[in-house]
């Protein structure tokens, strides 16, 4: 199938003022992928405690996380968030792992080759990190992500939990080296929507 072109798309980095934007989109998107299997009032305590302004824009201002926003007419379509995170999963054995803790697409721009764009740059932040792999959770319920994952390099390695409310989900951990010819040769074999966790 041809991959349709998004015009005038650009990725950029995220800034304070863009946390109320961030704040719905994130929100959206994260219901849209995790909404159909979990139980309305779990979904509703999760975003209210995960994707309110403000902690968006606490988010944007920590040196420790990186944002990128794909916008579209200046509307956000997609967005990365890599982080360095001191307690990851007790399989990520490796001390310079940066995780890229939330990849969200908006259903519009699937099979535009935007998450493939996005991707690499993701990966970029997270070598600016200091990573020299990128590690990610999922929730195992989420086929369609982690089939992109695995076409865009990244190897399955375990397992942690992840509580969306009051449930207690299982995430499957993903890892992969940041070594550009590797990566960069991956992500451009894949480019559709996906989501990730968080």
């Amino acid at each position: 199938m041809s991959t349709r072109a998004v015009p005038e798309v650009v990725i950029r980095r995220g800034v304070a003022s863009d946390a109320a934007a961030l704040a719905a989109f994130a929100a959206r998107t994260f219901a849209e992928a995790c909404g159909d299997d979990t139980s309305t009032d779990d979904l509703r305590a999760h975003v209210a405690a995960t994707y309110r302004a403000d902690l968006q824009a606490h988010e944007l201002a920590d040196p420790t996380v990186i944002t990128l926003l794909a916008l579209h007419d200046a509307r956000i379509v997609a967005y990365a968030q890599v982080r360095l995170n001191e307690a990851p999963p007790s399989c990520v054995a490796m001390s310079e792992a940066v995780e890229l803790q939330r990849f969200y697409a908006d259903r519009s721009v699937r099979g535009t080759g935007l998450t493939l764009r996005l991707m690499e740059r993701a990966l970029d932040a997270a070598r600016e990190l200091g990573g020299r792999y990128a590690w990610l959770g999922v929730w195992e319920r989420n086929a369609r992500a982690m089939a992109f994952y695995r076409k865009a390099g990244f190897d399955e390695i375990g397992f942690t939990h992840y509580a969306v409310g009051s449930e207690r989900q299982t995430d499957r951990v993903f890892l992969a080296s940041l070594s550009p010819l590797d990566t960069k040769r991956a992500v451009r074999s894949h480019g559709r929507s996906h989501t990730g966790r968080t």
